[in-house]
């Protein structure tokens, strides 16, 4: 090829560069808002829950092997002071890789006079006396996800990750030791961490130019070391979009997890769990 033949290409060249990028810009501005979400780089969502409180749980003292208790029928729903947060983020590495991150916050204070006798630990907790439960509920994921499907108007992913969740619970009131002594006031505070991996699936769908939904499910067990665990969450969302960027959404969620652990600090079984409604804001760019 001669130099002014190779020099005229150049020109030529890019042209098509930009007609190929103008190209792409306007398919990218004629999507509809709800097919905007499956486009972009960086989406949030954000919100509070309206859930109901399960936790079921045992822990063993030093000498001696204690029953499970509904604390969540114990001490029921009212009178509680509650924090229930969730924000998720989802950062589209290439339209086919993505990484996602979740927080959960699940925090309450609530007291009760019992109706039974409640044996955690090395205390005994009566009936008639007024104990405070305070649990604290906090759990973190990130995972990689690989959609296998990827068209303008839906997307179905598979997800790899690892949910770290942070678990705190304290009983306050009147006990009775295991060693028949009585306690004015006793509290016991037993902490949790429990990192455990997920698999999943997660598929979204622009049903309409302004409606986007999307639903997942993680599952995952696993047996090592001190933790035998087992994690549920389901997730199913509505979302409107008012524009290509902000829409406002409702959806129900449902995570449970069932972990037994052999530990000097935490010897006994942990069931907890949230399911309800969220409303969320959702934020793309």
């Amino acid at each position: 090829m001669s130099s002014s033949t190779a020099f005229r290409s150049v020109p030529l060249g890019l042209c098509c560069l930009l007609a190929a990028g103008a190209g792409s810009q306007a398919r990218a501005q004629s999507a509809s808002p709800a097919e905007q979400v499956l486009h972009d780089k960086l989406v949030f969502d954000g919100g509070a829950f309206i859930t109901t409180f399960q936790m079921k749980a045992r822990l063993d003292g030093q000498s001696r092997s204690n029953p499970e208790y509904d604390f969540g029928k114990t001490f029921g729903g009212d009178n509680s002071n509650s924090t229930r947060l969730r924000a998720d983020g989802l950062w589209r590495i290439t339209p086919s890789q993505h990484i996602r991150f979740m927080y959960f916050n699940n925090s309450r204070t609530v007291s009760r006079t019992l109706s039974e006798d409640i044996d955690w630990g090395d205390n005994t907790y009566h009936v008639g006396a007024q104990v405070t439960l305070e649990s604290k509920q906090q759990i973190v994921e990130l995972a990689y996800e690989w959609a296998f499907l990827h068209k303008p108007s839906y997307e179905v992913a598979a997800t790899l990750g690892v949910h770290y969740t942070d678990y705190s619970l304290r009983l306050s009131g009147n006990a009775s030791t295991s060693g028949g002594a009585t306690a004015s006031f006793a509290t016991a505070t037993n902490t949790l961490p429990v990192p455990l991996p997920v698999l999943g699936l997660h598929a979204a769908w622009a049903a309409s130019p302004r409606w986007y939904l999307d639903a997942s499910g993680q599952f995952f067990k696993l047996k090592v070391g001190d933790y035998d665990g087992l994690i549920t969450d389901l997730r199913a969302n509505a979302t409107w979009m008012f524009n290509r960027h902000v829409g406002a959404g409702l959806g129900y969620n449902i995570f449970t997890t069932t972990v037994d652990v052999t530990r000097n600090d935490f010897n006994g079984r942990l069931r907890f769990g949230y399911s309800g409604l969220q409303a969320f804001v959702k934020v793309g760019f």
